[in-house]
This record gives C-alpha cells, structure tokens and sequence, in this order.
C-alpha cells in the first residue's frame, strides 16, 4: 500500500499539495505515481515565474519503463522550481514527500486548495 499522508491535499492524476504557512502551495508527485513509473530518471520542471491553469501539463517525468506529465493541481504562478531534484532524479522514487517536492505555485485563488482530495479521499480513488 502506498504511503499517503494525512496533511496533504491530492488530485486524482497523482499529485499532492502541502499549503504552506505564506500561503505558497508546494507540489509533488505521490509515493503511488512514483512506485507506478518505477526507477525515475529524468524530470523536467516547469519555468519560474510562468502562469499555471489547474490540470495543464507542465513537467514530465521519465522513468525507465515510461514518461508520464505533471499536471499542475491549481491555478498560479510558479515561483520556485527543484533544482536539487532536476539534478538527482532518482529522489521522486526516495523520498517523494519531502526532498523530491517539484515546484511551488502561488495560487491564483488559495480557497481552490480546500476543494483537492483529501488522504482518505485520494486513497479511495486509487
């Protein structure tokens, strides 16, 4: 069973969210999306400072058996991006919730955050 933790918010195409104190979203990949692609390779982040709508495409993820997009869960602007993870993909398969994060977004409208899928939620939808 993959690993879903309680303080996240997710969507249905694997991506979870941790509303941060500032108000900045930070997004990744969940421990599910990554067991699924199995040994990450390669990750392509979206460009800071570029407006985001809810569900466009915006990164890739290559795994040795696929690539798969990143789709951004809210709408915003992307104001930080992974470097760390650009340069050390095998992170999304180490620890997806903390050092493997993909990027931040200020969110156009911050209430959309309380409308994503909760744990519960998201594992019922797996």
């Amino acid at each position: 069973m993959s690993n879903i933790p309680a303080d996240l918010k997710y969507v249905a195409s694997h991506e979870w969210l941790k509303l941060e104190d500032d108000g900045i979203i930070t997004v990744g990949i969940t421990d599910h999306a990554q067991d699924l692609l199995g040994d990450v390779v390669f990750v392509e982040l979206p460009e800071f400072g570029r407006e985001v709508s809810a569900d466009e495409e915006i990164a890739v993820v290559e795994s040795v058996k696929a690539a798969s997009d990143v789709y951004a869960p809210i709408a915003g602007e992307i104001v930080e991006i992974n470097d760390e993870l650009v340069d050390s993909p095998e992170l999304a398969n180490e620890d997806p919730y903390g050092k493997a994060w993909f990027f931040k977004i200020k969110p156009t409208n911050v209430t959309d955050y309380d409308d994503l899928l909760s744990a519960e939620e998201y594992q019922s939808a797996l």
